[in-house]
């Protein structure tokens, strides 16, 4: 029990490594801190996916004990199927948000691998490095809940949730600038802008095609 609970403490709480170190090098210095990890420099910090998947459990219990809404709603016109579909498809995001977060990292990853492809890093740095920034942007949210909770049900809502997505395509930038530090800023912004935008195009698709399928497979049933 001694070992364990020890091991708890320094993952969690400690201040020169785990969680908390983790945590503070991506808001001070990302793109350098994430690029030491890779270059094999890992010992004071937290593991990229344990580190999502922890704070990301820690919204979902959020969003369950306050019933908010972790995604933006979808206002789909009339009745039927599809509309049926992307209920479900929200509700199971807002439920199972640690899965949904980890669904988005290929995405995310496919952009910035195919925007920054000259960079020579392969798709697993990709994705650590993308890891760890929806590490970084999950705590973004977690700090910002009780602000967003209190516009809850308010004609003001909307608009933090719009600040609150665009400061996520902030701290994006900034990680990515920083991580690519060979290249040009202007350079940097511009490739961070494509790779945003094919990550975009790559979950539309995904998501048409998914609910094409889901609509076939209850049409069936």
């Amino acid at each position: 029990m001694h070992f364990v609970w020890h091991d708890i403490q320094h993952g969690l709480f400690h201040f020169d490594s785990g969680i908390l170190y983790t945590a503070k090098q991506l808001f001070t210095r990302p793109g350098h801190a994430i690029r030491e990890f890779i270059e094999g420099k890992r010992v004071r910090y937290f593991k990229p996916v344990s580190f999502v998947v922890i704070l990301a459990t820690l919204y979902g219990l959020l969003y369950h004990n306050y019933h908010l809404s972790s995604v933006y709603e979808v206002n789909i016109a009339g009745e039927g199927e599809v509309k049926d579909v992307v209920e479900k498809i929200n509700e199971w995001i807002g439920a199972h948000y640690s899965w949904a977060t980890l669904l988005t990292l290929p995405f995310y990853t496919t952009g910035s691998f195919l925007a920054f492809k000259k960079q020579e890093y392969n798709f697993t740095e990709h994705l650590v490095l993308n890891t760890f920034l929806a590490g970084q942007r999950i705590i973004l949210h977690i700090v910002a809940f009780p602000l967003v909770y209190h516009y809850t049900g308010s004609p003001s809502f909307e608009t933090a949730r719009g600040i609150l997505g665009f400061l996520d395509f902030i701290l994006l930038g900034w990680g990515y600038i920083q991580f690519f530090n060979k290249l040009p800023k202007i350079k940097a912004i511009l490739l961070t802008v494509l790779s945003f935008f094919i990550f975009i195009l790559t979950v539309l698709t995904a998501s048409i095609l998914t609910t094409m399928i889901i609509i076939k497979i209850v049409a069936r049933t």
